[in-house]
């Protein structure tokens, strides 16, 4: 139901839902929370619905836009605005009680070479903004703040072609020269976790340790079977099954022996909220590969035949993202997160395809 109407900050009209007894009011005890960022994306859907399935009933989500309906029921609280907006943040440090925080907001890589300056102020700017936030409520409740944030394959960087094919798994600490601005952008954001998380106000007198309790996960390419791809720089793979099932054809904008590790999005979700849960004792790092498969774009376009023997794929690269993409690893080492926190994915190549993309995408444009 409506909670008193739309509420602004900063001149920026923002609506507000509520979904059971624990919402806070501005003068009473502040309520718990944990706080979903860019919860309005696909990953913020499937870590909202698996929270909740978990039994937390104190989700309080933010995004940019309004939230759809069943998102909102799944939430304590939702707000429309900006992660960058300092009053927002400053209404949340005063009306909750924020214990953990999955910070899911960015703008992400394609569109960051267009804008990479607004790129920066939102990626890094809005999560120096949530650490300190989360550093802040530590200070105030008394108690360490846990701080889940999804980085990206972006963060690598390969300098060649040769050096990609000599080191088919790269571990977390391993070619760190991201050539684009989101990368840049997620690996410094990597750096600061560690900061706030070992070395926040390292020299203040009055400093508190264990503030923040950091923990990050290094997403591959993901493939989805419930979003319809815009354009990212790895979204040649879904691309491919989409355009068959909708009976278009298709030209691949790298070459098909183009190889990036890739994983589905149930995966990426299950991956982040087992890294959330995970005893602190158990963990090694902070940051975290994670992978399921690695298939060249040849060979996913030939899956994509298998399943959709009328498929039309071609091959026609696009010098620069091509060159970014080839700036990834063809693979990466995740073996810290299976030992540590017991990933397992639950789909390889194949049973991505037969199991969840092609009956789900197909259902899709049959529904359609």
């Amino acid at each position: 139901m409506a909670h008193g109407g739309p509420r602004r900050f900063n001149g920026a009209p923002m609506t507000s839902t509520e979904a059971g007894p624990h919402v806070a009011v501005q003068g009473s005890r502040r309520s718990s929370a944990v706080l979903v960022t860019g919860a309005g994306g696909e990953v913020g859907h499937g870590l909202i619905r698996g929270l909740h399935d978990r039994g937390r009933r104190d989700i309080v989500a933010i995004d940019l836009r309004e939230l759809d309906p069943e998102i909102r029921s799944l939430c304590s609280q939702t707000f429309v605005g900006d992660i960058c907006d300092a009053m927002l943040l400053g209404r949340l440090l005063a009306m909750y009680e924020v214990r953990e925080v999955f910070h899911l907001a960015a703008l992400l890589s394609t569109r960051s070479e267009f804008t990479p300056e607004t790129a920066h102020d939102v990626n890094v700017g809005g999560t120096i903004g949530l650490l300190r936030l989360a550093a802040e409520q530590a200070r105030s409740h008394g108690e360490t703040v846990k701080f889940v944030f999804p980085s990206s394959i972006a963060a690598y960087g390969m300098p060649d072609l040769g050096t990609k094919a000599a080191n088919p798994r790269v571990r977390e600490d391993e070619f760190l020269s991201p050539a684009t601005m989101y990368g840049c952008n997620k690996l410094y954001c990597e750096h600061l976790g560690r900061y706030y998380d070992e070395r926040y106000r390292w020299l203040a007198k009055d400093r508190m340790a264990d503030l923040v309790d950091f923990r990050c996960v290094r997403y591959p390419g993901l493939i989805s079977a419930d979003t319809v791809p815009s354009g990212g720089t790895s979204d040649y793979a879904p691309e491919m099954i989409h355009a068959a099932a909708k009976g278009e054809s298709y030209a691949c904008f790298v070459r098909a022996d183009t190889r990036i590790p890739f994983m589905t999005m149930p995966d990426a979700i299950e991956a982040t909220l087992q890294l959330a849960e995970a005893d602190p004792g158990a963990l090694t790092r902070k940051v975290y590969n994670l992978t399921s498969f690695s298939p060249s774009a040849g060979e996913i376009a030939e899956l994509v035949r298998q399943h959709f023997p009328a498929a039309e794929t071609t091959f026609e690269p696009d010098e620069q993202r091509q060159a970014i993409v080839d700036s990834w690893p063809a693979d990466v080492d995740d073996s810290a997160a299976r030992a540590d926190f017991g990933f397992t994915p639950q789909h390889d190549l194949r049973a991505a395809f037969e199991d969840y993309l092609v009956p789900r995408i197909r259902s899709l444009y049959q529904q359609g």
